[in-house]
């Protein structure tokens, strides 16, 4: 099939990928803007989307927005029969849905109708669910709301993070997309309306929300860790000496443990909360790199009784 693909960032490289290695021809990638790096933003750095387009040869697209004459004129150029949508980052208006022949199927990393939106991964594991997925649907105007045709069920641990689940969906994903194509190509891909009960948006990680609320539930501060890591990391603030210094918290186990919530109880970075505790088991101080708790105490004091925020 012709295909223009629509992604940007590493989520959506494997279904590119499976999809030329699948014989489909593609004939565009659209992926967002490069964007500035370095110390000074003096570089511009190619979304992954873009690098791998670039290595097999495709034609890139990085419109800054879709909605003009000109910009449906162009997609329209390219003959699809289908476009394939992965994290792209920029909203598909009507005239662009309609332009595909088969319509444009997105990869959704939920299990539609919960988790519609920026940030399914995250939220489907800072909300503690043990379950979630990826599903294939051809998209309408709404926010993730339209016709489901296929899904894939992945189980979430008790230490998941989100780093660990986005890299398993991604794999699963990538499969699903590919045998979807392939039932398009047969014509015997089915799509199916989605329910409104149940729909659960899955809204955009604000900064705000990063900083460890540690009077939750033992359960709730564990979820809320793992849910952001390793990015952009929950955090809490400790004084090392010069001030207060913010530590991201990138993986914690439940613990046994009483006292006041924020209080370290233990020398093994164990942390009171609201109904019990938490230990720290891997941690990352304001410029340096990942560190297990055991090499974070060699260099940073906390001793039992002290208070973080």
């Amino acid at each position: 099939m012709r295909v223009v693909f629509m992604g940007t960032p590493d989520f959506s490289v494997p279904v590119l990928t499976e999809i030329i290695g699948q014989g489909h021809e593609v004939v565009a990638c659209y992926t967002r803007a490069p964007k500035p790096a370095g110390r000074r933003g003096l570089e511009l750095t190619r979304s992954p989307v873009h690098e791998t387009a670039d290595r097999f040869g495709i034609p890139v697209l990085t419109p800054k927005s879709l909605r003009s004459e000109a910009e449906t004129q162009a997609f329209a150029a390219f003959d699809a029969d289908v476009a394939v949508v992965v994290a792209y980052g920029l909203i598909l208006p009507a005239p662009i849905l309609e332009t595909p022949v088969e319509g444009c199927l997105n990869l959704h990393a939920s299990l539609l109708p919960r988790w519609r939106g920026a940030a399914p991964i995250q939220r489907s594991i800072m909300a503690g669910d043990h379950e979630t997925g990826v599903m294939v649907m051809r998209m309408d105007e709404g926010l993730d709301t339209g016709p489901v045709a296929m899904a894939e069920r992945v189980a979430i641990g008790e230490n998941t993070t989100a780093g660990e689940l986005h890299d398993a969906l991604m794999g699963v994903g990538a499969d699903l997309m590919v045998r979807a194509l392939a039932a398009l190509s047969r014509g015997s891909l089915q799509f199916h309306p989605q329910a409104d009960d149940g729909a659960v948006y899955a809204n955009k990680i604000e900064k705000a929300e990063c900083r460890i609320d540690w009077a939750k539930p033992t359960q709730a501060v564990h979820n809320h860790i793992r849910g952001l890591s390793p990015f952009p990391g929950a955090f809490f603030e400790a004084d090392f000496g010069k001030g207060p210094e913010r530590v991201k918290v990138l993986r914690s186990i439940l613990a046994t443990g009483k006292g006041e919530a924020g209080t370290v109880v233990g020398d093994d970075l164990t942390i009171a909360c609201g109904d019990g505790a938490v230990r720290l088991i891997e941690v990352q101080r304001a410029g340096k790199s990942p560190m297990s708790a055991k090499d974070f105490l060699r260099g940073a004091a906390l001793p039992s009784g002290t208070r973080l925020t």
